[in-house]
């Protein structure tokens, strides 16, 4: 149930927004084409098991993890609440 000047639905339109732009940017980060044999980042080589299970992965698993522990949120308040923004 929406309050105040907002339809009802509206909140769920949000949440539901921000899934989808968080769906959009994970498989705009997918990696596609041919699998590398070798990390980009430190040359190591990469598993053949993890070539096939990932077409186009171009960094071994411990390169991964450090680049996704890097990985920033969105930011963008959707609620719109006076309460949320002064946070």
């Amino acid at each position: 149930m929406a309050g105040g000047w907002t339809r009802d639905g509206a909140v769920q339109d949000q949440i539901d927004d921000t899934v989808k732009d968080a769906v959009a940017a994970a498989r705009a980060r997918t990696p596609t084409g041919p699998s590398a044999e070798f990390c980009d980042d430190c040359g190591e080589p990469i598993a053949s098991r993890r070539r096939e299970a990932l077409p186009g992965v171009r960094t071994c698993i411990a390169c991964q993890a450090e680049r996704d522990g890097a990985v920033r949120h969105s930011a963008i308040n959707r609620r719109g609440s006076k309460d949320s923004q002064l946070r």
